[in-house]
């Protein structure tokens, strides 16, 4: 077609059609921020991390954010975590994004659980949920 071919109901037709593109760009874009942080759901990767009442390991705590253990697989080393949420260290640990994508140990050493415990409370006031204060031994 020959730009001097185009008429107005073309034209309108295509601008239309680049316009729904964008919008399905915008709106893939703003779903994925939006996607739920993996520290809120459940197994979990160390103790004050759970997401609510009975999900720790041992099943006796009494809500979110109060258990003592993780409830993930323990581990001791990169790459052996089980699902997405459940690898060991850095800035983001159980934030990572699969099976075996996870650094280092569950559960977490006691740096590591301080900056896991601080994005999880971001996570949590975010989304809205209650949490309670970690129990005093976890992050030692």
């Amino acid at each position: 077609m020959k730009p001097s071919d185009l008429s107005r109901r073309d034209f309108s037709k295509f601008a239309a059609a680049a316009l729904g593109g964008v919008l399905i760009g915008v709106a893939n874009v703003a779903s994925a921020a939006d996607e739920e942080s993996p520290l809120l759901k459940e197994p979990h990767v160390c103790c004050g991390l759970n997401t609510c009442k009975g999900t720790n390991g041992d099943k006796k705590n009494d809500c979110a954010g109060t258990g003592h253990c993780a409830s993930a697989k323990k581990h001791s080393c990169k790459g052996e975590n089980d699902c997405k949420g459940q690898g060991g260290c850095g800035e983001h640990a159980g934030e990572n994004s699969c099976k075996g994508k996870g650094a280092c140990n569950v559960p977490l050493s006691a740096d590591t659980w301080k900056k896991a415990r601080k994005n999880y409370e971001a996570a949590m006031t975010k989304a809205k949920k209650k949490f309670g204060a970690a129990p005093a031994d976890c992050g030692k």
